[in-house]
């Protein structure tokens, strides 16, 4: 038996746990350089506030001035989406996070509903996130279940679809959008076929499913039918490619702007890197003006190996030496990004017989390096030519204090 929980509009819920003054008020977040909404709190969603709503328009609609519009601040959503983590492992001895908002839960026959209301009320106590839970035989019907007690009180935030006349009661007046893994491209040619709920869906023959939308949708299908397809993972897969990418906070003109992003973007990706005990072998650089803007667009990319290696160093220079080779002069980058598409276990990377680094001396210098910034915060240590705050750097006018994760943040109570 699944569970899933998922953090209840969480970008807000995070905000609104270290403000309460927030509470009740339509609150937003938006994406980097502020752009668009992509997270809503209930009252905002009332207000007409759509997802991925640009906001530098929007906001001047008469019915949005209330709004509060935070900038994202992922350091905090990702160290309470840990905090929830830490919570849920005390309590089963199965998790697995899907998302920085959502994790499945391993249950049993004597963790249920119940119990499942009891750690949704510990979570809520201990991190002021709140959530819902979706129970059933299958992932895909956990996740259903999940998106039902959202939109039930009644249910208390904990909705079970493990018996099969709770399912067949709630099938029939669910859209088939809400059914995980049913596409845009999928749901039209559905609806063609005049399938329109879950019911409808369910009650497919196997072999038309198969024929209709292949493999995949003949696995969610099966699982909207009770037979798991996807069990827990109880480790998570060796990640393949490490990216950062970024918009520029304004656009940049001048090479040492655009040298000094491609070497922060860098020495962050080598820091990624390092924290999953990766090597890089290969590595893509790009930078782009705006396809909008009334200039020509100019896209320049190059994609090359190199030396196995999660040196920051390294990785900046490399960065940097392909970045001049394709800089041009005279525009306006609107965006740059650099791309570690080939990693390997650093216990397991190929090796060079004569490697430009020496790999003892660059593991101490990077260990050292993480210890300081991981202690004293990140960007405390830097490579040189890398400043704490640049003017290209992302726009984020309203962004909350680092609550949990930067001493000069941490909120101070005073006993009167």
């Amino acid at each position: 038996m699944f569970g899933l929980i998922d953090g209840n509009n969480f970008y807000v819920s995070c905000e609104r746990a270290f403000d309460p003054t927030l509470a009740g008020k339509p609150i937003i977040v938006l994406s980097n350089n502020d752009g668009c909404a992509i997270a809503r709190s209930a009252e905002a969603k009332a207000l007409g506030v759509k997802m991925g709503e640009v906001w530098h328009l929007s906001k001047r609609r008469p019915e949005f001035r209330g709004i509060i519009a935070k900038s994202s601040n992922y350091a905090l959503y990702g160290d309470m989406s840990r905090r929830v983590y830490e919570v849920l492992t005390e309590r089963f001895n199965r998790v697995e996070p899907y998302s920085i908002d959502e994790m499945f839960l391993g249950l049993t026959e004597f963790a249920r509903t119940d119990y499942c209301r009891r750690v949704r009320d510990q979570v809520r106590r201990v991190t002021k996130i709140p959530t819902c839970v979706g129970i059933g035989p299958t992932k895909t019907l956990a996740k259903l279940a999940n998106r039902r007690a959202k939109k039930v009180v009644a249910m208390e935030g904990v909705c079970d679809f493990s018996n099969d006349d709770a399912r067949r009661q709630a099938f029939h007046e669910m859209p088939i959008d809400e059914i995980w893994g049913i596409g845009g491209a999928s749901q039209a040619k559905l609806n063609n076929l005049g399938i329109f709920t879950v019911e409808e869906f369910a009650a497919l023959p196997s072999a038309s499913v198969r024929e209709l939308m292949t493999v995949t949708g003949q696995r969610t299908h099966a699982e909207l039918n009770g037979v798991s397809c996807m069990p827990l993972t109880m480790a998570p897969g060796q990640r393949k490619t490490v990216s950062v990418t970024r918009m520029f906070g304004r656009p940049v003109e001048t090479w040492e702007d655009m040298r000094e992003a491609l070497a922060t973007h860098a020495a962050r990706a080598a820091e990624k890197t390092r924290k999953h005990d990766l090597v890089a072998t290969a590595m893509q650089v790009f930078f782009h003006t705006s396809p909008h803007a009334p200039e020509p667009f100019f896209n320049a990319q190059r994609s090359f190996e190199i030396e196995p290696t999660n040196d920051s160093f390294a990785i900046i220079r490399h960065a940097v030496t392909a970045g001049r080779s394709m800089w041009r002069p005279g525009l306006r980058y609107q965006k740059a990004g650099i791309i570690l598409p080939d990693l390997h276990l650093a216990a397991d990377a190929p090796r060079d017989l004569l490697p430009t680094r020496d790999p003892e001396r660059s593991e101490k210098l990077m260990a050292t390096l993480d210890g300081l910034n991981s202690r004293f915060g990140r960007g405390t240590i830097r490579p040189g030519g890398i400043r704490p705050k640049t003017a290209w750097g992302t726009r984020a006018n309203n962004k909350s204090p680092a609550y949990t994760t930067k001493l000069a943040d941490l909120m101070v109570v005073h006993a009167l």
